[in-house]
């Protein structure tokens, strides 16, 4: 769900590579997500761009799922039912978000008078898609989250993965986003696989970031 839930706090957030990043979770099975687990992300300052005129401070992540949550923040609304969402903790408010960015709340009661600068879909994200497809790349008008944004994000979501399935290391993961590699995975940490067998924690990350396929499949180059 985290490809749902977390994509107001990137696309808001103008976040790209995380800087560090430390999991945890239940038992973790060779081919199957643990039923529970969190993560925390955190991101480096981001500089102004052509559409937030303020510098963004470095900012903490952190992902909850399978019945985990974080603790409510003192004034919440005792009737919202918040099954899933996302909590923006700022300054000087909390934001309240559901899945997709929906039904948004500041918990100060207060409502802000903002434009509505991004492109309003009137059918489902489904159709929307399928019109992008559809239309001619000179004049098409860009799907609410295409690949440009959608590629991005889900590494920010796979780096989850990641986290928990090195969290026996013990220790927060660095990580170089433009290298794709943990810049404090040595050559000399290892990771328990069974009670028996162990195996190279630097070889065993490096297949998880770029999977070495079998019987000849291949997948092309991210664009640049």
């Amino acid at each position: 769900m985290a490809c749902h839930v977390m994509h107001p706090v990137f696309t808001a957030m103008k976040l790209q590579y995380p800087i560090k990043v430390i999991g945890s979770s239940t038992s973790v099975m060779p081919d199957s997500a643990p039923q529970s687990e969190i993560v925390h992300l955190t991101y480096p300052e981001r500089k102004k761009q052509k559409d937030i005129n303020i510098d963004l401070p470095e900012v903490e992540v952190s992902w909850f799922d399978g019945g985990l949550k974080p603790k409510y923040p003192e004034n919440w609304p005792v009737e919202r039912n918040q099954q899933s969402g996302v909590l923006f903790h700022g300054t000087k408010d909390i934001l309240v978000c559901g899945e997709y960015g929906t039904d948004p709340i500041l918990l100060s009661g207060r409502v802000p008078d903002i434009p509505k600068t991004l492109r309003r879909i009137e059918v489902s994200h489904e159709q929307d898609w399928i019109r992008a497809c559809k239309e001619s790349p000179e004049s098409r008008v860009l799907s609410a989250s295409d690949f440009s944004v959608s590629g991005p994000f889900n590494e920010m979501v796979v780096m989850g993965v990641l986290a928990v399935r090195l969290q026996a290391l013990n220790k927060v993961l660095y990580w170089d986003g433009p290298n794709m590699n943990f810049t404090n995975v040595t050559d000399n940490d290892k990771l328990r696989l069974s009670k028996t067998d162990s195996a190279s924690a630097k070889e065993f990350a490096a297949e998880l970031i770029k999977h070495t396929y079998q019987n000849g499949f291949t997948l092309p180059d991210m664009p640049v």
